[in-house]
């Protein structure tokens, strides 16, 4: 039987491993997906080596950047957001190779599509983890321009208090790539002038879990367009099984 899995830290509750295990059921797939929570990304090798039947592994936080230097293969566009969150396992005779690829910006970039106006020329990405590199990636291929917003002072990002009324009309396409609003925090939301929003604003939430975060909730109130996560994390979830067939 074959393996698949997940590999971060902490785990918990995971979306993937409920995902695939049914998709296996459905399909009549002889495989089976595990979480394997590993402390360091050092224990990456043992994960692989005990587990001999292993064809492939999503990668989730912390380790979507520090798994790159551990890959034989990394995807042009994986290379570019700077994170992989697939790994397909090729076993030739005792060799085994790893090649690493990027499906959250598949997800992303084919659940926002849709949403898209004419009048959206510019995007505020919440946060600055893996996810939101991703994110940037997907906007620009779709022809938007994007900021990163923390909280901190680092290269090329704004503050939050610098987003006024006006920043967010021009910048009408906000993403929240940040954990702020999930359960159960579901109180907590990005200090963003909300009362500024309109119709011609798109709020895209990463997080699926509630499945109206506060700041949608926000955000609809004021007419905005508002969709969470729960699709992206379809479509890449697929797109991590057609990069682990080799479809790619």
């Amino acid at each position: 039987m074959d393996k698949y899995g997940l590999i971060g830290y902490p785990l918990g509750h995971s979306f993937s491993i409920s995902y695939h295990n049914q998709r296996f059921a459905d399909e009549g797939i002889n495989a089976r997906y595990y979480n394997f929570e590993i402390s360091t990304i050092d224990d990456l090798a043992a994960v692989i080596s005990k587990n001999p039947e292993l064809k492939g592994l999503n990668v989730t936080i912390p380790y979507k950047q520090k798994v790159m230097p551990f890959l034989d293969y990394i995807s042009p566009e994986a290379r570019a957001i700077g994170a992989v969150n697939v790994i397909r396992i090729v076993h030739k005779g005792k060799e085994v190779s790893l090649r690493g690829y990027n499906s959250d910006v598949i997800g992303f970039t084919q659940s926002i599509e849709p949403m898209l106006e004419s009048y959206h020329k510019k995007a505020l990405i919440l946060g600055t983890g893996g996810a939101s590199k991703a994110v940037a990636y997907g906007l620009k291929s779709l022809g938007l321009e994007s900021v990163f917003v923390s909280r901190y002072e680092r290269p090329d990002t704004i503050q939050y208090e610098q987003i006024t009324p006006e920043v967010v009309q021009e910048y009408n396409v906000i993403v929240n790539c940040t954990p702020l609003g999930m359960f159960p925090k579901t109180e907590e939301c990005p200090k963003l002038p909300y009362e500024a929003l309109d119709e011609r604003n798109i709020l895209y939430d990463l997080i699926y879990n509630p499945d109206e975060t506060l700041f949608m909730h926000k955000g609809a109130e004021r007419g905005a367009n508002v969709k969470n996560g729960l699709e992206m994390l379809l479509l890449q979830a697929f797109a991590s099984w057609e990069f682990w067939q080799g479809k790619e």
